[in-house]
């Protein structure tokens, strides 16, 4: 594979989901090219490493804590990447942060990887998202679209897709 968005995080600890659901709103509303795959990463940590080793390009979405206010979107690349994920909101990012070093170690990782997250408020047990990072799933939809579109990527919206498989 190309390119590989991954989704990360719990959804039911709030704003811990907002990479899943970045992820499954790409999913519902867009038709990627072959080379591009979208995936619910969830909690799955190393089980993701044969995902990751397929891959020669890599965005993240997830949440992250970066001490700004809720909200607040960020985006990380090479080694500031392990730096922001010292501060662990729940465990899979301990398994992010693994699975991304033993990547490395075994000569798997993509030859370039960005991190797209947003500061949450919180990552309580809970089924919505907080309001400030609610207001950020459509730019963070958005930012994945403009790093897809950095590399060459230009995915279809759903509804043109269907309207061409009926035409």
């Amino acid at each position: 594979m190309e390119i590989l968005v991954l989704g990360i995080g719990n959804l039911v600890m709030s704003d811990d989901g907002i990479g899943v659901r970045v992820v499954q709103s790409l999913a519902e509303h867009y038709r990627f090219p072959e080379q591009v795959t979208v995936l619910d990463g969830g909690t799955l940590g190393l089980d993701l490493l044969p995902q990751i080793g397929e891959a020669r390009r890599l965005v993240i979405v997830d949440a992250v804590d970066t001490g700004e206010p809720p909200g607040t979107l960020v985006r990380l690349t090479g080694e500031e990447i392990p730096l922001a994920l010292e501060t662990k909101l729940s465990p899979h990012q301990m398994g992010l942060k693994d699975l991304l070093t033993v990547a490395s170690l075994l000569g798997q990782a993509p030859q370039e990887t960005v991190l797209l997250g947003v500061q949450p408020q919180s990552v309580e047990m809970a089924l919505e998202l907080t309001p400030p990072v609610q207001a950020q799933l459509a730019p963070l939809v958005v930012r994945v679209l403009d790093e897809l579109s950095a590399w060459g990527v230009r995915p279809e919206p759903a509804s043109a897709f269907l309207h061409n498989l009926n035409t």
